[in-house]
């Protein structure tokens, strides 16, 4: 039972409510809070002590309220060996660790600190995606903390928040892309890495070539290995492919060009990769080079773009393009296809089927009964069926 102490104080009586708490003789808690009426100081002493009794209450109470700072760096710590994610979830999760929000007390987190946050970041320059991403990591902290250590955070003020912003059009997916190179740019960049590649590790030409001609991903480049080429199918595996839940031990084979094949074939075999570089030097080679040529707004991922593209203009269907770039659906695919018109091929249109002259017949018809004369021209005349005269369309 908890101990009410009673204090004569100048403003009136104040009763502490005093709790005890001992497992085999060893004292494991206490706490005390005070209160102006000894009822309310002995209803609140009832009521701590029943939730104490529950293991998880007793946990928080030791370790005392979270942070959202801790609980950052706890689902780090704990999901970062197992989950193996990238870097850039990595990176905002830091990031959200060491802003001003993770110092607030988790378990007393709302929608509208929430909603504040993202006003916040969205005046310092912040785009709506990157901010919606903002609420995306945070719910997924929270889950985990309550369903993993049963905190009694609660998850469901991110959805609330989520819904909040969207009305106000503070977040929002992100915009879709379309930066290809343009020739003279890819020029530029070829011209600049010839110069460089003498005195660089990195054949940055043949690598940026390659990533146009494979629709790869700088990851997925230097993760290639020699054993999994095929030459009967010129095809080559990519292992642990990009997925969103099932990225671990998704190998999957891609189709290679002629030209894609053709630089895989010149590389030196001095690794078991054919082509054994980090990918983050290529990715800020890449960058380094578009800064000193003045090319602004040029992504080395955008080269999956200019790759993708120049499939779909060299004339190859949604499913065979898919089997270079090894895109699951059309929704998917075509982020990546961004067509010019100057490119797309020419169809000549003498294949297609002349569209069939009305007969005289049909049209010296009285218009008395113009139906009835149609139905009587097509039965005399059996290459039109009864649909399209119906329908009144031209075939």
């Amino acid at each position: 039972m908890a101990h009410i102490l009673a204090r004569k104080m100048k403003s009136g009586m104040r009763y502490t409510a005093n709790i005890r708490i001992a497992k085999n003789g060893v004292l494991v808690h206490r706490e005390s809070k005070t209160f102006e009426l000894r009822t309310a100081a002995e209803k609140w002493a009832r009521a701590r002590e029943v939730e104490l009794e529950v293991p998880a209450a007793m946990n928080l109470a030791k370790r005392g309220r979270p942070s959202l700072a801790s609980l950052i760096r706890w689902y780090i710590d704990e999901f970062k060996p197992v989950a193996n994610w990238q870097r850039s979830k990595q990176s905002h999760l830091e990031f959200l660790e060491n802003h001003p929000i993770g110092k607030s007390d988790a378990l007393a987190l709302t929608s509208a600190m929430l909603i504040d946050h993202v006003r916040s970041r969205r005046a310092d320059g912040a785009g709506p995606a990157t901010v919606g991403n903002d609420l995306t990591w945070i719910s997924s902290v929270l889950k985990a903390a309550k369903s993993v250590n049963e905190i009694p955070v609660n998850p469901e003020i991110v959805q609330e928040a989520r819904t909040a912003c969207r009305e106000l059009r503070l977040i929002k997916k992100s915009r879709k892309r379309d930066r290809r190179p343009t020739a003279q740019e890819l020029d530029a960049l070829f011209d600049f890495f010839a110069r460089r590649d003498r005195r660089s590790e990195i054949p940055m030409c043949d690598v940026l070539e390659f990533a146009i001609e494979s629709a790869r991903r700088e990851a997925e480049i230097t993760r290639i290995e020699w054993s999994d080429l095929d030459d009967e199918s010129c095809s080559g595996m990519v292992r642990d492919a990009k997925h969103p839940r099932e990225k671990e031990g998704n190998h999957r084979r891609f189709k290679c060009t002629p030209e894609a094949w053709a630089i895989i074939q010149r590389q030196p075999r001095t690794s078991e990769y054919i082509f054994p570089y980090n990918s983050r030097s290529i990715q800020a080679a890449f960058t380094r080079a578009c800064q000193i040529l003045g090319i602004q707004d040029l992504h080395f991922h955008d080269c999956r773009h200019e790759a993708t593209s120049r499939l779909f203009e060299r004339g190859y269907q949604i499913h065979e393009v898919a089997q270079f770039t090894l895109h699951d659906s059309w929704n998917e695919l075509k982020r990546y296809t961004n067509l010019r018109p100057e490119n797309v091929r020419a169809i000549s249109g003498s294949h297609l089927r002349p569209v069939r002259q009305v007969s005289q017949s049909v049209a010296s018809v009285t218009p008395i009964a113009p139906a009835r004369a149609a139905r009587q021209s097509v039965q005399q005349d059996p290459l039109h069926s009864p649909a399209m005269v119906t329908s009144g369309r031209r075939v």
